[in-house]
This record gives structure tokens, C-alpha cells and sequence, in this order.
């Protein structure tokens, strides 16, 4: 009589050496789950922890990103996303929308994000606390260009240190002499 742990465990292993790996492939259109856990290493972008509407309410700054999870381009993005998560902290509302929903559904109403969507990802919106529009570019914008749009839309100083993408879930922080020092008026 076989020891029923033994059963278990036979079972188990039998199961791990029949399964096939995942790969995630950063370069395809592929679906492979939400980009942001898997290629900038941040899960909390998703969902988002405000809405455009609520945004606007409060009157703070809001960077809208629209993005698909199976696009190659989103996913080379993903990474610009979450370091203006990290260099801007709770200073701005960041806002990161799939377009899954909003295609075909065109808006006139500045409270909706397809009022933004110009039909292309990624896509990004700055808006300041007034609804002005302080950039909207499509593709791969640069996380500088970004910094300007929201230093413009707050009032807030620049982030005094840079993020360099090395590779997806990778950064690599450099503060200058003084160290970091986070924005302000």
C-alpha cells in the first residue's frame, strides 16, 4: 500500500514536469496580463485609484496613459509609467486606462477619457487642476517631456534626479550632489 503523501507528491511532480513554461514576450502584440506587474515592475498602476471625473472635481493635476495590455509598444511603455509613479508620488493623480472600453465610444464630456482618446497607444494627457490640457502626445513619449507637462500643470519643481530605463523592471536612480529632493513649490 502506497503512503497516500507519497500519492500527493507523485501527483504534484508529475504535474510541474508536464506544464509548460510561461514567457512573456515584451516585443509582440501578444496578451500575456496586465503590463504593469509584469514589465515595470509596479502592480498598483491598475486599476487606477481615481477617475478623470474625480480628478477634475479636486482639481489636481492628472496624467491620463492610455494603453492596451496586448501591445508591444504599451508594453515598452509601462516602465516610463510606473517611474512617474515613483517620481511623483501622490502629487498627481496617474491615471493609466486601457482602450479596451472606450473603443467606438466617442464623448463630448471632458469627465469621460474618451473626450482624450485620440484612437492610438500609449497615449498621454496632462491635465492641470483646471482641466487645461498641458501635453497630449501619442507613442513613446519621454519621461522628461512628462516632467515638464505636470511641472507645469502643479507648479511643482522638477524631480531633482533622473530614472534611466535600463531594461523592463529595472531602474537605476542617480541624484545629484545634494541628493533627492522631492518637488515642490
Amino acid at each position: 500500500m502506497i503512503n497516500p503523501i507519497v500519492k500527493i507528491l507523485s501527483v504534484c511532480l508529475a504535474f510541474l514536469l508536464l506544464a509548460a513554461p510561461l514567457h512573456a514576450a515584451r516585443d509582440t502584440d501578444s496578451y500575456d496580463g496586465n503590463i504593469f506587474p509584469i514589465y515595470a515592475g509596479n502592480g498598483s498602476l491598475v486599476p487606477p485609484s481615481t477617475t478623470v471625473a474625480e480628478a477634475l472635481r479636486k482639481k489636481r493635476t492628472s496624467v491620463i496613459i492610455f494603453y492596451l495590455d496586448d501591445s508591444s509598444t504599451s508594453k515598452a511603455f509601462a516602465p516610463v509609467v510606473s517611474g512617474l509613479k515613483l517620481l511623483w508620488g501622490s502629487s498627481i493623480d496617474l491615471i493609466p486606462l486601457t482602450t479596451d472600453s472606450l473603443q467606438n465610444r466617442p464623448s463630448t464630456n471632458p469627465k469621460e477619457p474618451s473626450y482624450y482618446w485620440h484612437g492610438k497607444i500609449p497615449q498621454v494627457v496632462v491635465l492641470d487642476g483646471s482641466g487645461k490640457v498641458e501635453l497630449d502626445e501619442e507613442g513613446q513619449v519621454s519621461i522628461e517631456k512628462i516632467n515638464k507637462a505636470i511641472s507645469k500643470a502643479t507648479g511643482l519643481d522638477e524631480p531633482s534626479f533622473s530614472i534611466t530605463i535600463k531594461s523592463f523592471n529595472e531602474y537605476n536612480s542617480e541624484p545629484e550632489k545634494d541628493g533627492y529632493t522631492a518637488p515642490r513649490k
